[in-house]
This record gives C-alpha cells, structure tokens and sequence, in this order.
C-alpha cells in the first residue's frame, strides 16, 4: 500500500500560502498603479506569510511528525539452494 502524502494540507500552509498571495496580487494592482508606498507594503504582507504560517506550525496546527518503523527486508533464498533442496 502507498504511503500517504498530505503535502502540506494543513492550516497553517493555507493560511500561509493564502496571506502571501493577497499581498501578491495587491503588489500587482499597486504596481500598476504606480503607487510606491502601497507597492512596499504590499511587499511587507508577502514576507508576512511564512511568518504567519510558521507560528500556526508552531502553535500545532501545522503538519504533524511522522514516526517510521523500519522493518527488516524479507531475503529470498539464493536459488542454488532451492535446486539442491529439491533434489
């Protein structure tokens, strides 16, 4: 069975991604516009993201550590063996 990969479906990702984004498009429009300041601040709101996400991560709404158990692998038998046993 495949392993399960939430690749960062979490609230603190969303929430990340999602602040980062607002202020990328409002840097756009601000862009456009040719308006510095709002430009600027605009920029402040995308470095506002990560740091917003990594405090959710912090606080435990993040992605959770997973534990894996290895398991020693299974060895087939040479096949030199198998002939002779069968003889």
């Amino acid at each position: 069975m495949a392993a399960h990969y939430d690749h960062g479906h979490t609230p603190a990702a969303w929430t990340g991604v999602i602040i980062s984004f607002i202020g990328f498009c409002a840097g756009g429009v601000f862009m456009v516009a040719a308006q510095p300041v709002p430009f600027w601040g605009s920029m402040a709101v995308i470095l506002l993201g990560p740091l917003v996400g990594g405090i959710m991560k912090m606080m435990g709404m993040g992605r959770k550590e997973q534990t894996y158990v290895s398991t020693p692998a299974v060895r087939a038998e040479e096949p030199q063996k198998e002939a002779a046993a069968h003889a």
